[in-house]
């Protein structure tokens, strides 16, 4: 797991509820929801990232040009909206907060594809996009694992509450 994956959930305890105050567990509630908005918010943030880069790289495999800026702003309204709601889903997606996001996470997506690296993508060669996929893939994963975990968390909290 990412270090500061680790960190966050370090600051949502799991664990043996019973013995604590009321007060404290409505406290934990609270911080394990803003965590769970930061996680999906930069969960959404690397989806995007991977939807633009794994676009142009599944176009150059098929036989496509690279995308020249122009293009690539051109295609994003289709690109994102292949993804914009699960299938089947016929609800409309939940209006847009964007919440605090640790910064030191918010960084370990800016390592991988900064957002003024999208705007290069016609230099990058197509095995160093694959390699960028790769790793927004793995992070992807950690963070959707982590808002499981949170998930988790919070059931438990409001249990404890209801209890």
């Amino acid at each position: 797991m990412h270090p500061e994956l680790e960190r966050l959930l370090g600051n949502v305890p799991a664990g043996d509820l019973s013995d604590l105050p009321l007060e404290d567990v409505r406290s934990r509630r609270a911080t394990a929801e803003s965590l769970e908005e930061s996680v999906s918010y930069l969960r959404r943030v690397i989806q995007v990232r991977l939807d633009i880069l794994g676009t142009e790289l599944s176009n150059r495999r098929s036989g496509g040009e690279r995308a020249e800026v122009g293009d690539l702003v051109a295609r994003l309204p289709d690109i994102l909206a292949e993804h914009s709601r699960g299938p089947g889903s016929g609800q409309a997606p939940r209006e847009l907060r964007v919440p605090h996001v640790d910064e030191a996470l918010s960084a370990a997506v800016d390592e991988i594809v900064p957002t003024s690296r999208l705007a290069e993508l016609a230099q990058l060669d197509d095995d160093t996009l694959a390699a960028l996929v790769d790793q927004l893939e793995r992070l992807e994963a950690e963070v959707s694992a982590t808002r499981r975990d949170l998930h988790g968390r919070l059931d438990a909290l409001q249990a404890e509450i209801i209890r």
